[in-house]
Order: C-alpha cells, then structure tokens, then sequence
C-alpha cells in the first residue's frame, strides 16, 4: 500500500471525526476547536492533492483569522446553551436528509468524474507553479465573476457597517429626509447689534 494513500485515508477519518464532532459536541468551545482540526486536516489533503497555495491559503484565512475571532467572541459572551439547543431534535430528520443528498451527490460527482479509477495525483513538474496557474485562471478565464463577487461582497461590508452604525446613539446618523426639509428660517437667527 502507497503511503500517500495511507495519509489520504488518516486524514480524510480525521476530518469526517471531527466534522461530525463540530456538530455533535455541546460545547462551543470544543466545537471550534475541532473546526479548526477539520481546517488543518483539509488543508493536509490539499497538499497531498498538489495544491500548495489553497491550504496555506486555508490555514491562514480560516484558522488564523476567522476562527480565532470566532473563538474570542464565542469565549467573551455568556452563551445559553440551552437556548442553543432548544429546537435541535426537532430540525434533526430534515437536516439528515439534506445531509445524505450532500453525500450522495458528492459520491455520483466523485464516481463520474473517476469512473472507479483510484485517485491519485500526478506530481507535478519541477518548473510548475500553481500559485501562478491559479492567478491565470482566476484572471482571464473567470476574471468577470471575480469582479462580480468583489463587487458583492464589497457591498455586504459597507451595508453591514451601516446598519450596525445607525442603531447606535453614540454615533452621529444623518437623515436625508430631515435634511432637505429644513427651511433659512428654521436655521438661521438674524440678531441685531445693540451697539
């Protein structure tokens, strides 16, 4: 048996394991951490797949930032985990069946693209760069969609910061409608000089 199947199949267990853990666990806490084990354990077989640049990229954005935020806010608030769980069991047959149309439609997607074959990746040659074919792709064939998501994402950050700033009275929040009603009289006192 090769060894880069056996690491392939070590860690694809350890992210189902800890997959399913995410879900499963009651505390937030512990489900986070084993977020992030799922991350690492992804970004392994990323690189087993030659795919450098994505699991830095993973490593870095998700457990880096993303998840070392989440855990601060998940630590500093006082979360009611019973609240949390109130409506699980409840929502669990629907959440099933969604879960097993997800797998059976990565097994068919997995099947027709090998046709049964195993999975293996080639190595690549040593002049081969895919941070820089991932630019290439991303830049010409999918330039307009990645404008697009930019664009929209753009968008979502600045409606966020909006609406969070409006609500807050420590914040000055400007009404456009309060604004073109105004009349000279309203703002303006004309006071005569008593000299």
């Amino acid at each position: 048996m090769d060894f880069a199947l056996v690491l392939f199949w070590f860690f694809a267990i350890v992210l189902v394991a800890s997959s399913l853990l995410v879900v499963l666990v009651r505390n937030p806490v512990h489900a986070a951490l084993f977020l992030v084990l799922a991350f690492f354990t992804a970004a392994a077989l990323w690189m087993l797949l030659y795919a450098e640049f994505l699991a830095i990229t993973l490593v870095l954005v998700y457990v880096g930032a993303v998840m070392v935020l989440f855990l601060f806010v998940v630590m500093m608030l006082d979360i009611n985990l019973d609240l949390l769980r109130e409506g699980f069991w409840k929502h669990l047959p629907m959440a099933g069946l969604v879960g097993a149309m997800m797998v059976a439609e990565m097994a068919g997607l997995l099947w027709r693209t090998t046709r049964g074959a195993p999975i293996a990746a080639a190595p690549p040659a040593a002049s081969y760069s895919n941070t820089k074919e991932l630019g290439r792709v991303l830049y010409t064939d999918y330039v307009f969609p990645f404008e697009i998501a930019a664009v929209i994402l753009l968008v979502a950050i600045v409606a966020a910061i909006a609406i969070t700033l409006r609500t807050r009275k420590e914040t000055k929040y400007q009404n456009p409608a309060s604004q073109l009603a105004v009349k000279a009289s309203d703002r303006l006192k004309i006071v005569k000089d008593a000299r």
